[in-house]
């Protein structure tokens, strides 16, 4: 070895002594401090109202009596210790991939032959909205299952969600994050597992289908990107539909297209200026406004929440997610995905290995199993359901689960 070769030999040791300490896993448990929840409480009183919308729907947004109630409940009665006892009680941990801190939980069965899956948030969710589906998962055989449908469940948080890491640089999309999860899986050692997720997370486990590592045996979805090119072309700039299409087809081509004329503006701003959202940053209420205001399918369901009409999500359920967000301090790094992205929200860009599709009503779409089959050429589960939108695990946690199961049982051989 020569000079030159021992001293970069030498230099580099450290290096690579820190990319191994990186690679570690440490357990991660958070206590809000009770100062952070006082002056959170402050912000919400403190909230300057404008004057009540002029319509009698929800065309204009969400409605003031709405975002009054749930400011109400949040500064009197709300609880937020009740879902930190809840993250108490699952092992949390954070890990470096790629030179950022991924948070997650990982909760064992207890099961032999318990088929790993990854699940895979949206946006607004992280954590929170999958906690109650780990348990039906994981022990299946007090939730109606058997041992044989027993999972390991990971959950991680995206990058600039939760207590994940807030990337510093640019490059963090749906195919990167794709990668650090397969990263994740293959540093806990899995070495045949399956991914599920919606929204974001659908155009995640999308693209770990396309990636397809060796240990991905297959998929789950909730939010299939199934829409044919041609109908996503004219959906978006208003066009007639194509000919050819079925009634199911057409109908669901004339509700997406009313998606992007009237109910899209959110992501715009998120894919252009997130870094303008300074108010949800500063004001928990406009936090809370902007998370609420998805979908008007969601958003609907969660004003009758606050009118006491319990169906899917309760208050707590809307506010446990509201509150992490606004302790993370992520309501603009989270919205940055979206700036992100540079690949099609509802078309597939080639998954190559078996897939499971669950369509729910009340999604943005319920995609026709005739362009779920032309996205998935190998799909060995299609279901469409009665009841569920677009917050499948958190509204309708007892229908995903068993769409899981179901779905994955032949994966299991």
């Amino acid at each position: 070895m020569t000079t030159d070769t021992q001293a970069v030999a030498v230099a580099q040791a450290p290096a690579k002594r820190q990319a191994a300490e990186n690679s570690s896993i440490r357990p991660f448990t958070y206590h809000a401090p009770q100062a952070e929840l006082d002056d959170l409480r402050r912000r919400i009183l403190a909230t300057r109202w404008p004057e009540k919308e002029t319509v009698a729907d929800f065309s204009q947004g969400v409605p003031l009596a709405t975002i009054q109630k749930l400011a109400r409940y949040w500064s009197t009665e709300y609880d937020w210790r009740k879902v930190e006892t809840k993250l108490d009680e699952l092992p949390q941990f954070l890990t470096e991939i790629d030179g950022l801190d991924i948070h997650f939980a990982h909760v064992r069965s207890k099961h032999e032959n318990a088929l790993p899956v990854i699940v895979s948030h949206g946006w607004p969710g992280s954590l929170i909205e999958q906690l109650k589906i780990i348990d039906p998962l994981v022990n299946p055989t007090a939730h109606g299952g058997t041992a044989s449908d027993a999972f390991h469940v990971v959950i991680p948080n995206m990058p600039g969600y939760g207590f994940s890491g807030k990337p510093t640089t640019t490059g963090w999309d749906g195919p990167r994050i794709a990668r650090a999860w397969a990263e994740l899986m293959k540093r806990l050692g899995y070495k045949r597992y399956v991914a599920q997720g919606g929204d974001w997370g659908g155009l995640v486990v999308d693209e770990m289908g396309a990636q397809a590592p060796p240990e991905l045996i297959g998929i789950h979805t909730n939010f299939p990107r199934a829409v044919p090119p041609d109908v996503s072309k004219a959906m978006q700039i208003g066009a007639p539909a194509p000919a050819g299409l079925s009634e199911e087809e057409r109908g669901q081509f004339e509700r997406l297209k009313v998606f992007f004329a009237k109910g899209v503006a959110y992501a715009l701003e998120m894919g252009l200026r997130p870094q303008t959202l300074y108010g949800i940053a500063d004001s928990p209420v406009g936090l809370a406004a902007w998370m609420l205001d998805h979908d008007i399918d969601s958003l609907e369901m969660i004003a009758r929440s606050f009118d006491g009409k319990t169906e899917g999500l309760t208050r707590d359920d809307v506010l446990d997610n509201v509150t992490y967000f606004w302790l993370t301090n992520t309501g603009i790094s989270a919205s940055r995905i979206y700036w992100e992205n540079k690949l099609p929200f509802f078309e597939s860009t080639g998954v190559s290995i078996p897939v499971a599709v669950s369509a729910f009503p009340d999604e943005l779409y319920q995609a026709p199993r005739s362009w779920v089959e032309k996205a998935y050429p190998k799909l060995i589960h299609y279901n469409k359901l009665d009841k569920g939108g677009h917050f499948a695990a958190w509204e309708q946690p007892k229908f995903l689960v068993e769409e899981l199961r179901t779905g994955l049982r032949s994966l299991r051989n």
